[in-house]
């Protein structure tokens, strides 16, 4: 039986009690964001309470909140992750948040006893964004090289890179080097006359 948006955002309010930090409905999607100390009890209990079931974990990834806002006015911890619920007994979907209480080292429990799901997708978490996943059974890179250097999608993060990598024929292997490409600006520039489009 589906419940509407606002009936299910007081219920999970009443159960998740303390776990949740607050919620809140935007496009007709609830989003919960929970304390990071009860993260794992509160999904657990999103997991298996009679009120929730919400049984299958459909996505999950890094956010890197720095600079966000219209102005850029963030002025929260950087660093959250977005976990996308499905209960398929209830026919509802949830959002969860939870920050990482630490920028410079971002760490929260791993999912992947809950949902094994969570694997790969918190392995793509730590390798963009740098978040560690506490209780992880194999946290490593998952899309970049193993040597890489930084996290790519945070957005200090330069967008040409630190180093790259090529062939060399000659030492008949892959080298890394510093970065060759110049910086320049790419933004296209579009210039129209003032009687553009007038007149049709």
């Amino acid at each position: 039986m589906t419940q509407t948006v606002e009936a299910l955002s007081l219920s999970l309010e009443t159960v998740l009690g303390d776990a949740l930090a607050k919620s809140f409905v935007r496009l007709g999607e609830l989003t919960l964001v929970l304390k990071p100390q009860h993260y794992a009890t509160a999904m657990l209990t999103l997991r298996d309470h009679p009120a929730c079931r919400f049984e299958q974990l459909i996505d999950l990834c890094g956010m890197d909140y720095s600079g966000y806002g219209a102005n850029g006015e963030w002025d929260g911890v950087r660093f959250a992750v977005v976990v996308h619920l499905l209960s398929v007994s209830n026919n509802q979907r949830v959002r969860v948040r939870v920050f990482c209480p630490d920028d410079d080292l971002p760490v929260v429990a791993s999912m992947v006893d809950i949902w094994p799901a969570a694997n790969w997708f918190e392995r793509e978490a730590f390798d963009l964004f740098g978040i560690v996943f506490e209780g992880h059974p194999d946290l490593r890179r998952i899309l970049t090289d193993y040597g890489f250097i930084g996290h790519p999608f945070r957005k200090d993060f330069p967008l040409s890179g630190n180093v790259e990598m090529r062939y060399d024929p000659t030492q008949r292997r892959v080298i890394y080097q510093p970065v060759s490409i110049e910086p320049r600006e790419i933004v296209p520039r579009i210039v129209r006359d003032e009687s553009y489009g007038a007149g049709r």
